[in-house]
Order: C-alpha cells, then structure tokens, then sequence
C-alpha cells in the first residue's frame, strides 16, 4: 500500500516543476542589480536593490557567484555568462595578489581592503575556477592552474594531510588556528576540480581531509563534527570565534553538509571508502536528533553537551539539510520537513530571494549578514533534487544536460 511518502516527491512532475520554478525565481532575484561594473557583486537588501553603505566584496562572494553564473550557463539561462565573465574578471583582476600570489579577502574602490589570505575564501576560488571550466569559460584552466598551486605550495600541511588556515598578505602565519569549516568547503572544491580536470591529487586530498575530520574527529565525537582545532589538529573546545563563520561548540548545518559531501566523496572515489556513507548516516542522525527544534527549524549553534547555544534559525541550514536528505535517499520524511520549513518561513514570496535569520519566534530578525547573502546556498538546494548523487551538481547538469 502506498504511504503519504511515496513515490519521493523528487520523483513528482509537481515538485519539480516547482523547484525549477523557485530556482528561476532565485536567479531573477540576483540578476537584476548585483553586478556592480566595478567590480564585484553589490550587496541586495531585502527587496533586491543594490546597498551602496556596504562598499567591501568579499572573495567567498564573488566566487559563489562565479560557480552560481556557470551553473546558470549550463542550464541554459540567457545572461548567465555575462555573469559569470564578470567573476572570473574580478576574481583574476581585483581579488589576485600579482606580487606575492595568492587571492586578497576583500577590495573595495580603492583597492584591496583586507588583505589576509583565507583557507576558506581560497576553496571558494578553487570551487569557482572549476565551475567555469565544465561551463566552459576560456579563462577556467589559468585560474585552476593558479588557485591550485596556491593551495598546494601555502596551504596544504601533507603531515596532517588537510590545509592551514590563514596567512598575512607576505604570507607570514598570523595565528595557530585550524577550522574545519574551511577544510570541508576545500573538500568540495577538490572534488569539483577533480571532476573537471580528471588530475587525481584532488581526489585524494579530498579524501584525506574527510579521514581526517569525519574518520576520526567526528567519529570519535558522536557524529558530531568539531569545528575548532590547534595547530596539530587536536580539537580545540575553547575557541570562541565570530559567529558567522567560526561560531563556539557544534554546527548541525555542517554536519548536514558534510553528509551530502562524503557521499559524494564516497560515488568519485569508486564506493571503496566504506566509512563514508556510514560517516554520512551518523552526522545526519545526530544533526537532525540534536539541531532541529521540536516548533520547526534547525538551531544555529549546540553547545558541547547537544542543547542549544545559538537558537537562531538560518538559512543555510535548512539549504544543506535539503541536500543531505537528497543524497542519503531514504530520508524523504527529512527531505519534505526541512521543505516545508523553507516554504513557510524562509522564502520571501513577496520581495524575494530567502530570508536569513529568524528569532525563536520564527520570526526575521538582523543577524550576522547585511540584507540578503548570495544564491549559493538556496539555489544548490533548489537544484541538487532535480539531478543525481554522483558528482557535484555542475558535473550532474553537464553530464545529464539542462
């Protein structure tokens, strides 16, 4: 007998006509005004119009753009590749340090604004340069070639086998920290450069970071995946950084994006790995268990002990969650739970693109982001549903066609 689960509505005309639509809304939303032809991408604010007081375009910013754009190209989606040009330009002209490599955090009109070197901004360039490519931008494989030998010969510490964290302009350490958040978005980004070049030293880094976090912190952990680390990746439990990206205690958002990751990891790598899709089973149980609220939503931040810290609900979360489920196959009650949540509370059916951050009450509330922060998030989650589990979502569109 049928149950109000099946078929998946993944499988359902309805539902995916209804996803290809709010992905088409998203895409109408950040194309009308966010290409500043300066340089960069305007901050929108909540109706979509450019915010002219926020004068700083951080690189994780411009290259979820440029990755956004270049699914946009391969979808078809006229003005996409104007978008995309635009990026890879500002990536290579505004963001790049021609004197000592390298990419700046930020610039503003008067040039580079904050010059530290980021482990997490420099996977997003790495996320972008692959992109571009399997949209097939001219420029892709100077900007791989680049991003990749940064990576390599600044960031990558083979002993521990994951990357370094941050670097002043000369490339001086400024400080000791290690942070997962950056290692997995670089695990997402290897395997997406992996993907597009065929090079197998991406593969097998991105392999060894998820050992490395999932195998053996996350695992000893609970499934719960630790954020902060010294220098020698022992975890650090007193780190308290800033909330938006290096916020104290345990993330669920990550463990839910790292659940739709190793599986992936798990498909590019032949299924040999056999910790991986239970590594994915673990993070996803316990992020559901312990992140999400019995009145709706995901918390922001858990303390160490699983209750919450940061009650917030944001965006994102919800976004990886819809992933997660995607991937793991049999989580269609997850998959519709974490849908029903974005429809009633996140999407802004009236002026547009997702709203970011809700109080306890559900309700919008200012937080950590000015207006509303870039597609990434909320257009992958839109789109992952719609393709396979067998590679990133540019490859699944390349290969399955728009």
């Amino acid at each position: 007998m049928e149950t109000p689960w099946d078929p998946p509505w993944r499988t359902r005309g309805g539902h995916r006509r209804w996803l290809e639509a709010e992905a088409d809304r998203l895409f109408r939303f950040y194309e009308a005004d966010s290409l500043d032809s300066a340089g960069g991408f305007f901050t929108l604010d909540d109706f979509g119009a450019p915010m002219p007081a926020v004068t700083e375009r951080p690189l994780h910013q411009t290259s979820r753009m440029a990755h956004c754009a270049a699914i946009g190209v391969l979808l078809g989606r006229p003005g996409a590749y104007a978008l995309l040009d635009h990026a890879m330009e500002t990536l290579w002209r505004r963001h790049r340090d021609p004197a000592q490599g390298g990419y700046f955090w930020s610039f503003d009109a008067d040039g580079p604004r904050d010059r530290q070197k980021l482990a997490y901004g420099h996977a997003f360039v790495l996320l972008a340069a692959a992109s571009a490519k399997c949209a097939g931008h001219p420029q892709a494989d100077r900007l791989i070639a680049d991003i990749a030998e940064i990576l390599r010969a600044r960031f990558w510490e083979a002993r521990h086998g994951a990357s370094a964290e941050e670097f002043a302009e000369d490339w001086t350490p400024f400080s000791d920290y290690r942070g997962q958040n950056a290692n997995m978005h670089l695990t997402e980004a290897l395997m997406a450069a992996f993907e597009a070049t065929g090079e197998a030293d991406f593969l097998s880094r991105a392999e060894s970071i998820a050992d490395l976090i999932l195998n053996r912190r996350a695992r000893a952990a609970g499934w719960r995946v630790p954020e902060h680390y010294h220098s020698d990746w022992t975890v650090d439990g007193d780190y308290r950084g800033s909330d938006m990206f290096r916020p104290f205690g345990y993330t669920p958002g990550h463990a839910l994006e790292w659940t739709r990751l190793a599986l992936q990891l798990w498909a590019l790598g032949g299924r040999r790995l056999a910790w991986l899709p239970e590594a994915a089973a673990g993070l996803f149980a316990e992020a559901v268990a312990q992140g999400w609220d019995a009145g709706g939503g995901l918390y922001y931040t858990l303390n160490y002990d699983g209750t919450p810290r940061v009650r917030d609900r944001l965006w994102w979360p919800i976004c990886e969650g819809i992933g997660a489920a995607h991937f793991l196959g049999n989580a269609e009650v997850w998959y519709r739970r974490f849908w029903d949540f974005a429809a009633r509370h996140l999407i802004d059916a009236r002026c547009g693109g997702w709203r970011c951050q809700l109080g306890d009450d559900l309700r919008p509330i200012p937080g950590y982001f000015a207006g509303k922060p870039d597609i990434y998030h909320a257009l992958q989650a839109c789109l992952i549903p719609l393709y396979g589990v067998e590679g990133s979502l540019t490859q699944e569109i390349a290969a399955t066609g728009p």
